[in-house]
């Protein structure tokens, strides 16, 4: 097995021209040192969810299989973590859709993970069957489903008519200490979750606002006092976003903030703070030649934001944040 992993990671380095920088860890894992978008050259990965604990940022992503797909094709979710956004390191395939027993579609789409008590809280997207959630004592995993059902259905999207609505969980932890769900396609809902983080405390309510043309792959963060709502729009899809000064509104819209993602139909964006630095992580087609909508990539750019709050415009790039070198 040792023989074949260090074979499997020097073809990855020949076959993207010296883009990925990797090195063998172990016989589960391995390190590497991207060198431009695409982060991840050697699998397929969408939807990107990161979360930053101490001195390391954790990206969870979904995993698009082979390249040149027609049609979706996930079964399984990624982990990769890093301490300066130049080394990653890739761990064993944390979850899978077969983990979910009540998952009959076979579908592992967007998910995100949230820390609550020393335990880590993997929400997953299965098209059709709804919102589940998994847990764990460690942010690599292993995951194990957490309730033996979903937490969310397509019955709790109560403005919706369409099967998949049910999608696209995205987690805020306020500083109240109060955990919040965001989640849908065509609407937006949101909803209080209990201190357990696996029920739903309260109403289910929906977000709307001027301007507020909403398709999917919601996503909260707060910086200097101010709620950010970022989120997919239109087909082919951009990512704009909103502000308010409370966590459930009123939300005013502010504009586009990153462009259709070249050659990917969708797009799905992860906003963090890390090592001083704010982060923008979406996904595009952009592993050439088998690159597509079905076959996308994770890549990552610097987020600023101007002297009223607002966030500049995100400039899709090759280099990333790998410019400065």
């Amino acid at each position: 097995m040792k023989i074949v992993n260090t074979f499997f990671i020097v073809f990855v380095c020949i076959l993207y021209g010296g883009n990925l920088h990797a090195q063998q860890k172990s016989d589960s894992a391995f390190i590497f040192e991207p060198t431009q978008n695409p982060l991840f050259t050697h699998k397929y990965t969408a939807d990107p969810a990161a979360l930053v604990e101490g001195d390391m940022l954790w990206l969870f992503s979904g995993h698009d299989y082979e390249g040149g797909q027609q049609g979706y094709k996930m079964k399984d979710w990624l982990v990769f973590s890093t301490k300066d956004m130049k080394t990653w390191e890739e761990h064993p395939v944390p979850l899978k859709i077969t983990d979910f027993e009540w998952a009959t579609s076979g579908d592992a789409y967007a998910g995100h993970v949230a820390k609550r008590y020393g335990k880590y809280y993997w929400y997953i997207s299965t098209n059709w069957n709804g919102i589940g959630v998994a847990v764990a004592d460690k942010p690599e995993g292993p995951y194990k489903d957490a309730l033996g059902e979903p937490l969310l259905t397509n019955e709790d999207c109560f403005a919706s008519t369409h099967s998949w609505t049910c999608i696209d969980p995205a987690i805020f932890i306020d500083e109240d200490d109060q955990p919040w769900i965001f989640w849908g396609n065509g609407v937006c809902y949101y909803a209080r979750l209990k201190d357990n983080m696996i029920e739903i405390e309260g109403d289910i309510k929906k977000i709307d606002f001027d301007g507020f043309e909403f398709t999917e792959a919601p996503w909260v963060h707060k910086a200097n006092g101010k709620y950010y709502l970022t989120y997919a729009t239109g087909f082919p899809e951009k990512i704009a976003y909103a502000m308010a000064e409370d966590i459930e509104g009123p939300y005013e819209y502010k504009g586009i903030l990153n462009e259709i993602a070249g050659n990917s139909n969708t797009n799905h964006q992860s906003i963090v703070a890390f090592n001083n630095d704010w982060y923008f992580i979406y996904h595009n087609g952009g592993i050439q030649t088998d690159g597509s909508s079905y076959s996308r990539s994770v890549c990552i750019e610097k987020m600023e934001y101007n002297d009223d709050g607002t966030i500049k415009p995100i400039v899709m790039t090759t280099k990333g944040i790998y410019n400065e070198e």
